[in-house]
This record gives structure tokens, sequence and C-alpha cells, in this order.
């Protein structure tokens, strides 16, 4: 099987078709199907029709939709609205702003941010008739593992021991029987920081992960360019065991996808 592999499309439609048309995902006449290791929506403005482009996909069979920490975040957000946290999170005092999610709300809802906060209760009803939420969000998957591969969106779950920020990470053998919380966690890990300073990684197969971008590994772990800013490298990240995809798209303007077969 080809896969395309994309990660953190953050809503920006336009910059994924012009990746998947230089990978030549378009033209494509044998079997093939689109991986995006998480974070499709939040920052990008164009949620709808990224939406729809995604339903198409999956209704041919051509889609896989790993979880990443932006799902996650959205059903956070749509709980704090029901809490009462509407105006909050709409002043831009909330993670759920800085990060996008109110934004994204708004856009599948086609409200206004004033009209949101009025009316919580339909901007929660509008979102959870979306599209999106009821068709999406339901594919979602915490992994897909193929003879070669393993595609997620941090990193795999790992054992931690010390104190934040300072953890030092393991490997679990047991990391593909994780719960729900252990891959909420895990879908924050920087992949480049586990595989190259700490070798967490899978023996014999190759992580495929989003989520940080690349521009990171590039600049700390093979000293090219910067890790954001003027001289970042947002091409994808190769080292031993580990593929990083994240183009960082709100930073450099583009999306990263890889061709694989296996």
């Amino acid at each position: 099987m080809k896969y395309y592999v994309t990660s953190d499309i953050h809503g920006y439609y336009t910059y994924l078709k012009e990746a998947l048309e230089s990978a030549g995902f378009f033209a494509e006449r044998e079997p093939c199907k689109l991986i995006v290791c998480g974070d499709m929506l939040d920052r990008g403005k164009e949620a709808c029709e990224l939406t729809a482009f995604m339903i198409e996909l999956l209704r041919q069979g051509k889609l896989i939709y790993i979880r990443g920490n932006h799902e996650d975040m959205m059903m956070k957000c749509l709980l704090r609205i029901a809490q009462g946290k509407a105006s909050e999170i709409a002043s831009g005092k909330s993670v759920h702003y800085t990060n996008g999610t109110w934004g994204t709300l708004l856009q599948l809802s086609g409200m206004s941010s004033e009209d949101a906060v009025a009316n919580p209760t339909e901007l929660i009803e509008r979102v959870k008739a979306s599209d999106y939420y009821k068709i999406l969000l339901p594919e979602t998957i915490d992994y897909l593992e193929t003879e070669n591969y393993i595609f997620v969106h941090g990193w795999i779950p790992s054992v931690t021991e010390g104190v934040k920020p300072d953890f030092t990470y393991y490997y679990d053998k047991d990391w593909r029987k994780a719960d729900e919380a252990y891959w909420q966690k895990a879908r924050w890990l920087n992949g480049m920081i586990l595989a190259c300073r700490h070798k967490v990684t899978e023996q014999g197969k190759t992580i495929v992960c989003g989520h940080k971008r690349a521009s990171i590994g590039h600049s700390i772990f093979h000293g090219k360019g910067t890790e954001s800013g003027e001289g970042a490298i947002y091409t994808p990240f190769y080292d031993d065991g580990i593929i990083c995809v994240d183009s960082s798209a709100v930073r450099s303007g583009m999306l990263n996808c890889i061709v694989i077969e296996d």
C-alpha cells in the first residue's frame, strides 16, 4: 500500500492541496491512502473546506486520521464552554483561544464570536451537528502500525521519571495497551527529543510523527538552521527510528507530504 503522510494541517486547506499536488497524490492511479498524523484543524481559516475534502476521502476509503492533541483540545474546549467559560475563552485569555480552537468552533458553527458568547448552548449544538464532529472525529485512532512503520501524533506512550520539565523517558513495552489518559499525554510529546535524546524508539520500525515542528530536530540534532524564524528548516526530519513531518504551517506557509510504501 502506498501512503501519503502529512500532519498538523491546522485548517490550512490550500497548503494541503499544494502539498498533495506536489507529492503526486491527485495523479495517483494505484491504491493509496492519506494518513493525517493529527491536528487537522485550529489556526487556519479553511476548516469547512478541509472538512469537506477529508469527508470525501473518507467516503472513498482513502483517509486514515490519527488523533492529535488539538482533537483532544476541541473536546475540552466544548466542555469548558458548557461550564460557562465561553466569555473567558473568547477574551483571548485561554489556551483554547491562543491555540486556535475557539476560532475553529466559530468556523464550524457559522457564528460570530459575539453571538457565540451570548448563545454558548447554540454554539455547542451547531458544532456537534457539524460534519467534522459527527463524521471525522469518530474516525480518529491513536496510532496505525504497518509492517515497517508506526504512525502517531506526538509519540508512543512512554514511561517517565523525574519532575517536569526534566523528565527522563523510557520505552514502555506495553504501549500498545495504553489507555486514553496515557495516549493523551503521548500526543503532547516531542518525538524528536524522545527518539534522538532518550532513545525511545520501536525496534525494527520507524515512527512517523508530527506535533513539533521539524525545524527543532534539524537545529538541535543535526546542527542545521534555527528552531524557528529566519533560517529554520521545516522540511521533514529523518533520523534513526523517526520521521517528523510537522512543517509548522502557520510559520512556514506550507505543509510537508511524504510518500511511504509498506
